[in-house]
């Protein structure tokens, strides 16, 4: 790998840093009630921004297959479930926290590679995924209010939902962009986002009853939030989605091991310097955090192949 092209498989991780302290701010802070739903409805409504730039960029966006364009519209599917597995948890935990069970999205991506792409890996990749492996295990455990060890059963189940998705959709959205190209891809599955996006506004009313009353209050500061939070994520998507096309899904997923360390180093910044915005406390659990951060940063650098 290239020096051009780590530093470019870097960019979508640190703009999805970003998006998941502004996420964990929209929930805590203004979305306490049917926050899940809203956030939903505003990224999917909001995917719509990419649409016309993908259509500039290749106006032969209907020049796609049938089969590839079903497969680009259960890409968007993949996303929102993904979507909303991830806000569940982060409910349930604080950011740096739930964006570490993300590193199991390399060892999916393997597989997921493996059997569709015909991608393979080398041991030192393998041990690498190890090292990361570890680094997520060591925040599957948490203490309770009476200092007794618990398992962080809904952050693990719903994160690993999220992180199979992920590799799932970029695996998918590889495999098409390859026949295809990105902005046609790109074009169909934020499309499909933005369907999926009107049919949860129409067709659920929890989600529809708390993304109106978000514009009731503080609606100015709202929209403005979750403006640069998607413009934030769909400019990530967008190197991403890039990146797939150019390096082996398994290691194009490993390179997203970097997200825990953005969140972890932007969650200090924050909570130095923003107090009373932020919920992430410095000292909650830290050292555990910073274990975590150590042994999966150490898989990603062990890669080597750069």
């Amino acid at each position: 790998m290239t020096a051009l092209l780590f530093l470019g498989a870097l960019i979508a991780p640190l703009m999805y840093a970003f998006t998941n302290h502004i996420d964990k701010i929209l929930l805590e802070k203004y979305f306490k009630e049917g926050g899940v739903g809203t956030l939903m409805i505003f990224s999917a409504l909001l995917s719509v921004l990419i649409v016309p730039v993908a259509l500039y960029m290749e106006p032969a966006v209907l020049e796609v297959g049938i089969l590839n364009t079903a497969v680009l519209a259960f890409v968007g599917l993949l996303n929102v479930v993904l979507l909303w597995c991830y806000l569940q948890a982060m409910e349930a935990a604080e950011p740096t926290t739930v964006i570490i069970f993300y590193q199991l999205v390399p060892v999916l991506g393997l597989g997921l590679g493996y059997l569709v792409l015909g991608e393979t890996i080398s041991w030192m990749q393998g041990l690498a995924m190890a090292l990361i492996i570890c680094g997520a295990t060591v925040m599957v455990f948490a203490t309770d209010a009476d200092g007794k060890l618990v398992l962080r059963l809904k952050s693990i189940s719903f994160m690993f939902v999220a992180s199979f998705c992920w590799a799932a959709q970029e695996t998918l959205f590889k495999k098409v962009a390859l026949e295809e190209n990105v902005w046609r891809s790109l074009f169909w599955e934020s499309l499909s986002m933005t369907v999926l996006g009107f049919v949860m506004f129409f067709a659920i009313p929890k989600y529809r009853k708390s993304f109106l009353n978000a514009f009731e209050t503080n609606s100015r500061r709202i929209i403005g939030l979750n403006v640069l939070n998607e413009t934030l994520y769909i400019f990530g998507n967008a190197m991403a989605a890039f990146m797939v096309v150019l390096i082996p899904i398994a290691l194009n997923l490993l390179m997203n091991s970097f997200q825990p360390i953005f969140v972890f180093i932007i969650g200090i910044i924050l909570s130095k310097y923003i107090q009373g915005v932020y919920t992430e406390k410095p000292s909650d659990r830290w050292q555990q955090k910073i274990i975590a951060v150590i042994l999966t940063s150490a898989g990603v650098y062990i890669i080597g192949d750069w």
